[in-house]
């Protein structure tokens, strides 16, 4: 009875801030977050943040994917994927560990990817030559021994 956990009955939900909204601050949440108005201040997030077409982000965002298709004025940080469609403008650094940028977007700003897997240590494809068996040679080989030893 005591050693119960609590959890919460309540439902995670994605938030939203709708067009024609402005919102001033710092937004930290752990679901999904898209912004169709216009925001300024810091992104954290442990879902997705999605700007839509009609959102303006003056921020800097961080969260495990991030998908532009309106204008963001900072750097962004995507764990997983950065995606840019094409009506996207980003101003800003991007690290990323998958990016994508689809024709018509715009891109201002350096990029940087981190890797999210270790490479593989042993070396791909090296030329493994066979030497095959002729016993021919061999014969001819052991023949010529006996013939220079006579």
């Amino acid at each position: 009875m005591w050693n119960r956990r609590q959890t919460s009955s309540y439902p995670s939900t994605d938030s939203l801030i709708g067009y024609g909204g402005t919102l001033e601050g710092k937004v930290h949440c752990d679901t999904n977050l898209r912004i169709e108005g216009n925001f300024s201040g810091e992104i954290l997030c442990e879902g997705t943040v999605t700007v839509g077409e009609q959102g303006t982000v003056h921020s800097s965002i961080e969260a495990q994917e991030i998908i532009v298709a309106g204008t963001v004025y900072g750097n962004v940080t995507a764990q997983r994927k950065l995606i840019l469609t094409g009506t996207g403008q980003l101003h800003g650094n991007i690290t990323a560990g998958s990016l994508s940028i689809t024709e018509g977007s715009l891109v201002n700003g350096a990029v940087a990817m981190t890797m999210t897997e270790q490479p593989a240590t042993e070396t791909a494809g090296g030329l493994h030559t066979v030497t095959p068996k002729n016993k021919t040679g061999k014969r001819r080989a052991d023949k010529q021994s006996s013939l220079e030893g006579a």
